[in-house]
């Protein structure tokens, strides 16, 4: 057998559905005793909706029907010794069956696509759920929305303004490469899956693996040297970060271990060759003359571009929040640069430098982070009210339904690129600006 057959042979074995399942198992994920073990049946409860091989609905009952959330197969058997109710979770809720109430799981998200909702199951082990929710959060909007700001307006602007040119062409890169391969995520059954925002795209490479990775090596790159901490902490940071989000996805059910192991490499790869770009790209984006015009432009372009690679998903969504994202805040960094109001530290003002961390300090931090994120939130919510009624109206498509009027390209684009570019350019210039003029930057 040749090199390349072993190593087909290889990936084949790593794609492979049983070896998610039994991860599952090993960490106290269990399938209701109701699933069927038919092969033929598994395949009919993966059959496409709409002709797209990503969206899956949900498993019917015996009589081809849903069965709700009270039913019999929406129960995980009692103990055998007769201790204990039975419980069950539903896109992460446990079910209050039985006289004892069960704990209580925070619920994970629907998809937006489809409506559809995580599968039913049996959690024994509740501290790895919650490890794992945690986890698969960090490769998340919710997290995004707040790790970006934190640095920019507490930490280190120029460190923060770096991480986010690479999370953008690390995420693009990946989010266009699902789109190409096309590998649709991992059948279920046997795979219990406890999550399913992302369930109507693609599945390989692993996006959130590629960001898992991508951040911390990123933020051990850009500040060691320029802050002060042994490297030892950093490379303990970039494995628990790393491996918390790759297993949090083969835990949810949402990837394979081929799709992780892709996932970092290509991260690698990308990081190996774009890496010595980001200082110059950062200083482009500050201090050229027609920087916003081009990089409006490039990303706006990129955007177009990978609308044209599949039907709608939520990685379109993703792909053009991604891409407004950046382009609001490197425009915002421009503006910012360009009107005098200097954010970026000298090295020996950095934190774990020479700066003593004291309650003013502290204080200052939370105010920023409080009134930071209410006016970030506030910007998004109206962009989001002006942009999708306005697109709706422009080309002539019905608003009523604000989920089905999203899968329009020609309403989705606008509306996420240009609320998420507002959101950008509030968190590096408007609120920056605030903070100055009532005194806690």
């Amino acid at each position: 057998m040749s090199l390349r057959q072993r190593l087909a042979q290889l990936a084949g074995r790593l794609q492979e559905p049983q070896k998610v399942a039994r991860f599952q198992r090993l960490c106290g994920v269990e399938a209701l005793p109701s699933r069927s073990a038919d092969p033929r049946e598994d395949e009919e409860a993966e059959a496409p909706l709409a002709g797209d091989p990503r969206r899956r609905g949900r498993q019917a009952g015996p009589s081809g029907v849903p069965q709700p959330p009270g039913s019999d197969r929406n129960q995980c058997a009692a103990k055998p010794d007769g201790g204990g109710a039975p419980n069950g979770v539903r896109n992460g809720l446990a079910a209050e069956l039985g006289p004892a109430a069960p704990r209580r799981a925070g619920a994970l998200r629907r998809n937006s696509l489809t409506g559809e909702e995580g599968e039913l199951a049996c959690v024994n082990n509740w501290p790895l759920y919650y490890l794992f929710c945690f986890g698969t959060e960090l490769g998340n909007e919710l997290f995004y929305i707040t790790f970006f700001p934190f640095w920019i307006w507490n930490l280190d602007p120029l460190v923060g303004r770096r991480l986010v040119v690479i999370w953008v062409l690390v995420m693009y890169l990946g989010q266009c490469t699902k789109d190409i391969i096309r590998w649709p995520r991992p059948a279920s059954p046997p795979v219990v899956k406890l999550e399913v925002f992302y369930n109507s795209e693609y599945s390989m490479p692993s996006t959130h693996a590629m960001s898992g990775t991508a951040i911390p090596i990123s933020m051990v790159l850009l500040t060691y040297g320029r802050w002060q901490y042994p490297l030892l902490y950093g490379l303990i940071l970039i494995a628990c970060w790393c491996s918390l989000v790759c297993l949090s996805r083969i835990y949810m059910g949402m990837h394979s271990i081929l799709d992780i192991i892709a996932g970092f490499l290509y991260t690698i790869l990308i990081l190996a060759v774009f890496y010595p770009f980001v200082d110059l790209i950062d200083n482009f984006n500050q201090t050229h003359k027609y920087a916003p015009l081009i990089i409006i432009g490039l990303h706006l372009a990129l955007g177009i571009f990978s609308f044209t690679l599949d039907t709608w998903s939520t990685s379109r969504g993703d792909t053009a929040e991604i891409l407004g994202s950046g382009a609001g805040i490197a425009c915002g960094a421009h503006v910012t640069y360009n009107v005098g109001l200097i954010l970026d530290p000298s090295l020996d003002m950095l934190p774990l430098g020479r700066l003593p961390i004291t309650v003013t300090l502290f204080g200052k931090a939370i105010l920023r982070i409080l009134i930071g994120m209410v006016l970030v939130l506030t910007v998004r919510n109206i962009m989001k009210k002006i942009t999708i009624p306005l697109a709706c109206k422009i080309f002539s498509i019905p608003c009523d339904d604000i989920r089905k009027a999203r899968q329009h390209m020609e309403v989705e684009l606008p509306y996420r690129y240009i609320t998420y570019g507002m959101v950008g350019f509030s968190i590096t210039f408007l609120v920056p600006h605030i903070f100055f003029f009532i005194g806690i930057s």
